[in-house]
């Protein structure tokens, strides 16, 4: 079990982990599908605002050996990630304000929204911010093939080609 305190942002989180072997479980349905599964990590988290007080639990399946500490940094690298590019895509794209919300739409904005905001990291001709990236290449059709260039790297003639 592995347990962590920190404080900031005007609260404080303390998380409890831990990992349990797939043989002290009831057997798992179809386990043969699961290829490497080793164990379940359990994650508590309470998490106290200045007005309130949240208390969650959380379980992912690993990889990883019941004794491998790094399952709890893989978790907090992951989520790490998630939320970084949760606030690039809301700030850059306004996704948080979009109000698109019936059938396969919202799904489909998502992966176009993540789509370009890889586009726009893998183009390195210009040392702007993504949201300068973006309204650049909505106003300049060469700069918008360049992006688009970087984001298909393997087909960059094929593009220009096509586009002429």
């Amino acid at each position: 079990m592995t347990h962590t305190t920190e404080a900031g942002h005007h609260r404080i989180d303390t998380r409890q982990a831990w990992a349990i072997a797939l043989d002290q479980l009831p057997p798992l349905h179809q386990r043969d599908e699961w290829l490497g599964l080793q164990s379940i990590v359990v994650v508590e988290r309470t998490r106290q605002l200045w007005n309130k007080t949240t208390h969650e639990i959380q379980f992912y399946l690993s990889s990883l050996a019941v004794d491998d500490p790094r399952s709890t940094d893989v978790i907090r690298q992951h989520w790490s990630i998630e939320n970084s590019q949760h606030w690039v895509l809301d700030v850059t794209f306004g996704e948080d304000d979009c109000r698109v919300r019936s059938l396969h739409a919202p799904h489909n904005l998502a992966l176009i929204r993540r789509f370009a905001l890889n586009a726009l990291n893998r183009e390195t001709s210009s040392k702007r911010s993504l949201k300068q990236k973006s309204k650049q290449a909505a106003m300049n059709d060469a700069y918008m093939l360049t992006v688009l260039a970087a984001a298909f790297p393997e087909s960059k003639q094929n593009l220009e080609l096509s586009c002429q």
